[in-house]
């Protein structure tokens, strides 16, 4: 079965409401999903996933140093032609999404656009829109 792998780091529970919404979309379509915080998982266990979603919190204008760490050690790995997208909540600039993009794309990975940024707490249509990458990142797995 297709696997996804999404992964987050969150400061105050907003960007990992955002990761447990985007693994539902992706259950929805009958994709194996593994969602856990950085701290809880491998970057070879994230490389060897079919479709990779980042999300961090943006602390600073960029993203949290550990989560920056993680990212750079998973572009390192052979994720070439991987799926991926990358999403965050912020407060007031909102730039780790975009900054994990980056490196997503610098490392020949198709990542989903437009990323996914949420400011504050998840309301119910910020949900919806979790759930839908989950949707999108699961449809794109099965076409490949």
């Amino acid at each position: 079965m297709a696997k996804l792998a999404v992964v987050y780091l969150s400061t105050q529970g907003n960007t990992k409401t955002m990761a447990e919404s985007i693994a539902n979309g992706a259950k929805s379509r009958h994709v194996d999903v593994d969602v856990s915080s950085f701290y809880d998982t491998t970057v070879d266990e994230v490389a060897a996933a079919d479709a990779i979603a980042i999300g961090s919190s943006t602390f600073y204008y960029g993203m949290l140093a550990p989560i920056e760490k993680f990212v750079d050690e998973l572009v390192q790995k052979d994720v070439d032609g991987k799926i991926g997208a990358a999403f965050g909540s912020y407060g007031w600039s909102g730039e780790a999404p975009h900054m994990i993009a980056d490196k997503m794309r610098k490392a020949g990975m198709n990542v989903v656009d437009p990323v996914l940024r949420i400011q504050h707490i998840p309301n119910d249509k910020d949900i919806s829109e979790c759930e839908r990458l989950g949707k999108d990142l699961a449809e794109n797995i099965k076409k490949r």
